[in-house]
């Protein structure tokens, strides 16, 4: 369990901090508009109505007590960068700040930004992969090159086992879980059985996975 300060509650910022809510996480949320977080109120542990660019304001936060500081403005590039600044200026631990442009990322990251996410770009991302083939069921990426992929399992495999198919030594792809009615099966071994009723969590690189799996 983290605590977390979200700055900023908009539509993606909603989203965001009922994902935290449920997940066990600490959220302190802060807006200007107490009407936008209001609706949220049973996911949040606080919220603050105010202007995160006024630093007197930021400061009353106590914002290096948090493990994680979002900033999830949208709408006003200025502010969210102001936010970013002042936050590590005031020695926020960590920052996560949201980028809509390339442009916007690059300005974050040296204004103080840990990391930048784009939740447009990574959406895209996920649809393009996630729909251009009939096996993969979700994905995951982890870097530039590696990704988790959940794949449906291929009919020449079904009734086969883990070790039979070796796609570890053959393409460095790895079964990390099985998966039947959503629940995990742990740990694979080279004798766990695969079959149609099952789903397979493979992770490797991304080319490699591609590769393995004809995708």
């Amino acid at each position: 369990m983290k605590s977390v300060l979200l700055v900023g509650i908009g539509r993606f910022g909603t989203l965001l901090a009922v994902q935290l809510g449920k997940l066990g996480h600490q959220v302190m949320a802060v807006d200007k508009d107490e009407e936008n977080i209001t609706p949220i109120l049973p996911y949040l542990t606080g919220a603050r109505i105010g202007d995160s660019t006024n630093e007197a304001f930021l400061r009353g936060l106590g914002v290096d007590r948090y493990d994680l500081c979002m900033v999830a403005i949208g709408d006003d590039f200025l502010s969210s960068l102001e936010t970013v600044n002042l936050l590590k200026e005031l020695g926020a631990r960590k920052v996560i700040a949201r980028a809509e442009k390339e442009m916007q990322e690059k300005f974050l990251l040296r204004n103080g930004a840990d990391e930048v996410v784009n939740p447009a770009l990574e959406m895209a991302r996920w649809t393009a992969i996630r729909y251009t083939s009939d096996h993969i069921l979700d994905y995951t990426e982890l870097d530039d090159a590696h990704a988790i992929f959940e794949l449906a399992v291929p009919k020449d495999w079904e009734g086969r086992t883990v070790g039979q198919i070796d796609i570890r030594k053959r393409f460095g792809v790895t079964i990390m879980a099985l998966k039947e009615d959503g629940h995990l099966e742990l740990p694979v071994t080279p004798d766990t059985l695969l079959s149609e009723d099952k789903t397979m969590l493979v992770l490797g690189r991304r080319q490699e996975i591609q590769k393995c799996f004809k995708l």
